[in-house]
């Protein structure tokens, strides 16, 4: 390891701590309130939608204010970090000393709020901290960034499950040990942080101008929306679909992590192959490796768990591509555009990777009552039709027009080659 990349563990292992918050927003707490509080599922669900929107909604500020705190960012990080970990505790390790569900909101507002803004600072910094890089820096950098990302959101999805046989409260555990994570991660981090300069304007529209004015940049975010469609649609209905349509209830954890394991020892390959060949070819090839897999999924039925398993494994795969390489390629043009609010674009580009979970929540769970899928109980083959239809063919006509709207686009192959 040169003495320019020495630092990359420390971006590996914040990026860790950031996934594993994430993961508990969606996965861990509404189950851990419903079963500690008996706080009503459809509470929780309104509740969660509600800040989902906010979170939604949010991100472009964030990016804002991110960007304008540039000179001040250490100071901001470790104040978001604190917040998080503050949060993550109260969430899991103190009794609510108000209403449960009143106190879930609130928690996981300051939760998800922290872990929105150091996503997007920590994106943001990796535009300067890659040009420190040398060749290729962008690609190494992700291939570091977001194998500690997957690593993380493994670690968090199996932490409560490992801790259970440790303590009879493995969720407040899990907060104490998230809360040392992020004092280590933020030590290790310090010095990395306002390497960029500030964009030179207090107009607050003007730091968004940047990334919005390039017709490269809109293409690229409009890209990443596409891309993350597919995703958040196998997402939301991942748990129906083992469920019913595989009647494997018990199998969704450890399809989970094998999506997840399969994701993270998948981005130093990605990272390996776009160095050689491009990341734009490299990332068309998992692109198409993802349709594939979806393509198959559309053939299973009840029982077809090990064809799953194999699916899951190939498709976490993809993921990892998509994960390493499209911020990257992102992140090399705002370093061409060389205007900075680079901040401010990964406020951007974190509200459209946003925006296709909240418009797949808003649109196939209401497409699946209509076709009259109940989750849970005995459906109608036409019922699981439908999901089948929605969970494996409609992420393949979504993928598809991304691979046709990235092959159109001109960008530069390979990453650290010139401007288009």
């Amino acid at each position: 390891m040169t003495t320019r990349a020495a630092g990359l563990p420390a971006w590996s292992l914040f990026a860790a701590l950031i996934a594993a918050a994430g993961l508990p927003i969606y996965i861990h707490a509404p189950k851990f309130y419903v079963d500690s509080y008996g706080v009503s599922l459809a509470a929780l669900g309104v509740t969660l939608a509600l800040l989902r929107l906010f979170d939604v909604v949010q991100d472009p500020v964030l990016g804002w204010l991110a960007e304008t705190g540039r000179k001040s960012r250490a100071l901001w990080v470790a104040i978001a970090t604190a917040i998080m970990a503050l949060s993550m505790l109260g969430l899991f390790a103190v009794a609510p000393p108000i209403a449960p569900l009143l106190w879930f909101a609130l928690t996981l507002t300051g939760l998800f709020s922290a872990f929105s803004f150091l996503t997007i600072c920590f994106y943001a910094e990796g535009v300067a901290k890659a040009a420190t890089l040398g060749p290729q820096g962008h690609i190494r950098l992700a291939g570091w960034r977001e194998g500690g990302s997957l690593l993380g959101v493994c670690l968090a999805a199996v932490a409560p499950v490992a801790l259970a046989g440790l303590t009879s409260s493995p969720f407040a555990l899990f907060a104490v040990l998230f809360t040392a994570l992020a004092i280590v991660a933020t030590l290790a981090m310090r010095g990395n942080w306002g390497m960029g300069a500030p964009l030179p304007t207090t107009n607050p529209l003007a730091l968004f101008r940047p990334a919005l004015s390039d017709p490269l940049a809109r293409r690229l975010l409009l890209i990443a929306l596409l891309n993350a469609s597919p995703v958040a649609v196998t997402s939301t209905l991942f748990l129906f679909f083992v469920e019913s349509r595989l009647a494997a209830p018990g199998l969704e954890g450890p399809l989970l992590l094998l999506f997840f394991l399969s994701a993270a020892a998948s981005t130093p390959v990605w990272s390996r192959l776009a160095q050689r060949h491009g990341a734009k070819r490299t990332l068309l090839a998992a692109m198409s490796l993802a349709i594939a897999a979806f393509l198959w999924t559309a053939t299973l039925s009840t029982g077809d768990t090990v064809a799953f398993a194999i699916i899951c494994a190939a498709s976490g795969a993809a993921l990892g591509a998509d994960l390493t390489l499209l911020p990257a390629i992102f992140a090399r043009r705002l370093a061409q555009i060389g205007q900075g609010g680079e901040a401010a674009a990964f406020g951007l580009w974190s509200f459209v990777s946003k925006l296709s979970l909240a418009l797949a929540a808003a649109t196939i769970l209401p497409a699946l009552d209509r076709a009259g899928f109940t989750p849970g109980a005995t459906n109608t083959e036409s019922a699981l039709f439908t999901l089948t239809l929605i969970y494996a063919a409609l992420p393949c006509v979504l993928k598809l027009m991304a691979i046709t709207l990235l092959a159109r686009t001109p960008v530069p192959d390979p990453i650290e080659g010139t401007t288009p």
